[in-house]
């Protein structure tokens, strides 16, 4: 549990080992780590001093969610990311749907692959102002499942956001998956410092698609 990072064994919803709660919370009970956590000094974390350095260069940052699936809300991510890119603003299109990856489909950008540099990962781009980054780039087959619990998927997403070289940008679009998961609690957690700047929730007039 080095720098913070929630174990591979802990509980679903992990809140973190430096967290308030850490062992106190509703979700460690039964984990292997509770003890630990509960009386593990508690520090401030490191990544996300990085996390904080990192988005020093990008102006805007805008969360796109929605209460469930095939509403429309990648969609709309894409499209307001190309909208803001064709205004000849600089854009970074960040897709944390983890277990879901649409982005690399939607923009026609399968089979790409991150490179990194000595800056860190280099997003892939879809125009020469508009890059995006997904695990979609990262899998061998653009049909692998993803079968991750939330540990796992939140260290990706702060791995995404202390280590992808956006460079000077002027707006990020966080792609969210569908509901309230570990992703959305994770992203706003990071990126409290920094400041997020609006949320759009995407929604259909059916009842259902209201219900969060």
């Amino acid at each position: 549990m080095e720098n913070g990072e929630i174990p591979e064994n802990a509980n679903e919803h992990c809140p973190g080992p430096q967290s308030e709660t850490a062992g106190k919370s509703d979700s460690c009970a039964g984990c292997p780590n509770q003890e630990v956590c509960a009386t593990a000094p508690k520090g401030p974390d490191p990544d996300l001093v990085a996390i904080a350095e990192r988005m020093s260069t990008v102006k805007h940052k805008i969360l796109v969610l929605s209460g469930k699936g095939g509403v429309g809300k990648s969609t709309f991510s894409a499209q307001l990311s190309f909208a803001l890119a064709g205004m000849d603003h600089q854009v970074g299109l960040m897709d944390i749907d983890i277990c879901g990856p649409s982005m690399p489909k939607m923009l026609g950008l399968e089979g790409h692959e991150i490179h990194q540099s000595n800056l860190g990962w280099s997003p892939v781009y879809v125009e020469e102002n508009l890059g995006v980054m997904s695990i979609g780039f990262m899998l061998p087959n653009s049909d692998d499942a993803v079968v991750w619990r939330g540990p796992r998927k939140n260290a990706l997403i702060k791995q995404f956001l202390k280590d992808v070289d956006w460079g000077e940008i002027d707006y990020l679009v966080v792609d969210a998956p569908p509901g309230t998961s570990d992703e959305h609690i994770s992203i706003v957690q990071y990126l409290q410092a920094t400041g997020i700047d609006g949320a759009i929730i995407v929604t259909t007039p059916q009842e259902v698609s209201l219900i969060m």
